[in-house]
């Protein structure tokens, strides 16, 4: 049995770029922290658009292109990647709100099954409670904590009606 960190989506637009709130720059030094700290699997999200994402119905509902593929604003933040270092975690470039590749990844990464997976990240009103309930929906038994500390939203009100959806959800608010 396995324990396992999602981070989600701490890439540069959604800190300090073109979707960036002083809330997410305010958790990077919390989330680089844990990541330091973990022991187990780490999985780094990151949200990923090609250049024709205006074109698309994410583009037309939020017309803010970001997380373009291999532009600096598509890169996890710099003291994440340093956290990261040593830990080998998995990268899942995602084109959704929820990674579509996320249980197969547990699956093959955690056969035995999972003590407990640990969520945190940006943002907890989209990114962080879609692959949270995905995660729920595949592994029921599977003890799943969002850390909110380690979590922030589009708005600080949006992060809390997340957050109480969630534990409405039957996830661990930490």
């Amino acid at each position: 049995m396995k324990k396992v960190l999602l981070v989600v989506d701490m890439q540069n637009d959604f800190i300090d770029g073109a979707l960036g709130t002083p809330e997410a720059a305010a958790i990077v030094p919390h989330v680089a922290e844990r990541i330091r700290g973990f022991e187990g699997l780490i999985i780094c999200t990151r949200d990923t658009h090609e250049e024709n994402y205006l074109d698309t119905q994410e583009g037309q509902n939020l017309p803010v292109p970001h997380c373009i593929r291999n532009t600096t604003g598509w890169q996890l933040a710099p003291s994440i990647q340093e956290a990261c270092q040593g830990k080998n975690p998995v990268i899942l470039d995602k084109v959704t709100f929820g990674s579509r590749d996320l249980p197969a990844c547990l699956a093959e990464h955690c056969p035995e099954g999972m003590d407990c997976i640990e969520v945190l990240g940006l943002c907890t009103d989209i990114c962080v409670i879609s692959n949270a309930l995905l995660l729920k929906a595949f592994f029921p038994e599977t003890k799943i904590s969002v850390n909110s500390a380690c979590c922030a939203g589009v708005t600080p009100q949006s992060h809390e009606t997340a957050l109480e959806a969630m534990k409405m959800c039957q996830l661990q608010i930490l």
